[in-house]
């Protein structure tokens, strides 16, 4: 049976919520609802994205498939068939495990993310790499936040670049839920029923799980995993920290990337010339990034 016009608008409106959502869980409110009026399941992640093309025919949808499709015609992606039957547990809804469990998505795998909180709270602006800004372009960031790395901007805060990923990631059938700790792993007993609890995540069984964050002891004592952990150079930063007073001036400061004073920043020598800081050495590279926080 096909659409009325009148339901296509509604799903178009719904779409429209889920691509501007703010917040952790007005992404995911959005998203189910999104997925509850066109009667789909995420959970059949082998055919939730084909068949969610289907169903949303917007131009801001059509916009947004064009740019996924050319990502998963990727030949290592071998059409979604590269990880069929692998299932994974990513521990942490972090940048790097959202990227991750996109990425084995785009594979074939079935993916599981959990994460402690509820909301996206990290205001830490992230330098981007080119090599990272093409990667994010490539799965359709900009449609997401326009202003995403437009012109010589090549920074965003953690929470943008989150809320990015989430999207993308539930589009590609990734399974998320928050309020979530990781504790141990428990091996069930030969007699255990099926049914062990009524959270999907504590019945999970899985082939392999990634950690983006090595503060988890539990995680790499794992008995019966094989741990890899990857390591590069260790970076020296200047972190400074300002309480958010909610003023006017404040409102009007621009999200900046860290950037290094031995290149003669503009940002830097003005910040010095206004409030007559002492000189800082050339051969000193130091990272300074700028945090607002709550009171």
């Amino acid at each position: 049976m096909g659409e009325t016009e009148e339901e296509k608008d509604q799903a178009g409106k719904l779409f429209e919520n889920f691509i501007q959502a703010s917040t952790c869980k007005g992404t995911v409110q959005s998203f189910n609802l999104l997925c509850r009026l066109l009667d789909l399941d995420p959970q059949d992640h082998e055919t939730f994205y084909c068949s969610l093309k289907t169903r949303l025919t917007s131009w801001r949808a059509k916009a947004l498939w064009t740019k996924l499709d050319k990502r998963t015609c990727h030949k290592e992606y071998k059409k979604g068939q590269a990880c069929v039957g692998t299932k994974c547990l990513i521990i942490g809804g972090g940048p790097c495990g959202l990227r991750t469990a996109i990425e084995l998505a785009l594979l074939g795998a079935k993916v599981v993310v959990i994460e402690k909180r509820d909301t996206f709270s990290r205001n830490n602006v992230l330098h981007l790499w080119p090599y990272t800004i093409h990667d994010l372009k490539g799965l359709g960031a900009k449609k997401f936040y326009g202003k995403f790395c437009a012109g010589a901007i090549d920074h965003i805060s953690i929470r943008q670049l989150q809320l990015m990923l989430l999207k993308i990631a539930l589009l590609a059938a990734v399974e998320f839920h928050v309020n979530v700790e990781f504790v141990k792993l428990l091996e069930p007993p030969e007699n255990q029923e099926n049914d062990v609890t009524s959270h999907p995540c504590l019945s999970f069984s899985l082939s392999f799980s990634l950690s983006p964050s090595f503060s988890l002891p539990l995680f790499l004592s794992l008995s019966g995993f094989k741990r890899k952990e990857f390591r590069g150079k260790l970076a020296i930063a200047i972190t400074a920290n300002f309480v958010n007073r909610n003023t006017t001036a404040e409102a009007k400061v621009e999200e900046i990337s860290g950037v290094a004073f031995i290149f003669n920043q503009k940002f830097f020598l003005d910040l010095k010339e206004e409030t007559g800081g002492p000189e800082i050495h050339h051969r000193i590279s130091s990272l300074v990034v700028c945090q607002l926080n709550s009171p």
